[in-house]
């Protein structure tokens, strides 16, 4: 990954941009599907690692752009995975062209795999790991048998009835640690890596259009972070609407419009569409990962984090303060 020039460097090095350095492939993602997708000016692409507050960051995104809970489309068609392959590009992008409002885009792409347009804002949100490990386990035992079936075939086990992966927490959790999907990933095993994808944005973090938001941060006042995501995107807060839209993007009002709001809804991804949104397991890796697990964990995110990522991470602005700060 080209890291991004430190405080005190010449202007031309500041000037630097990212660079999309790698593919992404997984069973159900190609991040070069970028590469017949016509971007427009004012894009808000949502980039998060899986299970790191993706729905929710586009719902916040839609409902800012929008002034509306009433969304003109459920928010899986309205904001679309443009890597997801059970869709033809061309169909997504024909969609997303139709569309005559700033559009909502998500990806799951670290940084250094994806195109870079200064004329985009990039929405980036973070998530202790050891959280999205626990929420990665509830999506796996929620995904349809054909969805299930689909991506086993396309990873090369088309008897498999279940994943290759043990079911116990601490067993994944060593092999999720110390395996990644890719040469330059450590971990993450099957998917991206929280770690790494946070790097890749943690890097560029002076660059005027990438902006942080954390699900701890989220979780704790709703209303301050969608305050400062609309400043960041341009957007002046209605005050007669503010309410609706608040309460549109809680936890338990997503969770009740499940149907039109958990990703691939509308192509039968889930066994239930609500228990996309079953729970958020928020600090519950303290009671479920091991002491053997949680000191792995300590070890591995010193080597691979620096300090001040590593505190952002795992406790938001709240706790380590405004990432562009750092």
């Amino acid at each position: 990954m080209q890291l991004a020039p430190t405080r005190g460097k010449d202007r031309a090095a500041v000037d630097a941009l990212p660079e999309r350095l790698h593919s992404y492939q997984t069973p159900v993602s190609d991040s070069d599907r970028w590469d017949a997708f016509r971007h427009r000016a004012g894009d808000v692409i949502v980039c998060t690692a899986p299970k790191c507050g993706t729905t929710w960051t586009q719902m916040i995104c839609a409902l800012l752009v929008h002034q509306t809970p009433d969304l003109p489309q459920p928010l899986t068609r309205l904001s679309r995975w443009i890597e997801r392959v059970a869709e033809p590009i061309e169909a997504v992008d024909a969609e997303f062209a139709a569309q005559p409002f700033r559009r909502v885009l998500k990806s799951h792409t670290p940084l250094d795999g994806l195109p870079y347009f200064e004329d985009a804002a990039y929405v980036f949100c973070g998530r202790d790991p050891r959280d999205a490990f626990l929420s990665l386990i509830d999506h796996f035992a929620n995904l349809s048998p054909k969805t299930l079936a689909e991506s086993l075939a396309r990873a090369g086990f088309p008897d498999a009835g279940a994943l290759p992966f043990p079911s116990e927490p601490n067993a994944f959790f060593a092999i999720w640690q110390t395996m990644g999907a890719y040469p330059w990933m450590e971990d993450g095993l099957p998917l991206v890596s929280p770690s790494y994808m946070a790097r890749t944005f943690w890097a560029w973090r002076h660059l005027p259009n990438i902006h942080f938001l954390h699900y701890t941060d989220l979780t704790s006042n709703l209303d301050a972070e969608m305050r400062r995501l609309s400043a960041c995107l341009g957007i002046a807060v209605d005050e007669t609407l503010w309410p609706r839209l608040v309460e549109a993007a809680s936890f338990s009002a997503m969770k009740a419009a499940a149907d039109a709001v958990a990703p691939g809804a509308h192509l039968g991804e889930w066994q239930r569409n609500d228990d996309f949104f079953a729970r958020a397991r928020n600090g519950e890796w303290r009671q479920v990962l091991s002491p053997e697990s949680q000191a792995l964990y300590e070890r591995l995110s010193a080597e691979r984090l620096e300090p001040a990522l590593k505190r952002w991470l795992e406790g938001g602005r709240a706790v380590a303060g405004d990432p562009r700060t750092l």
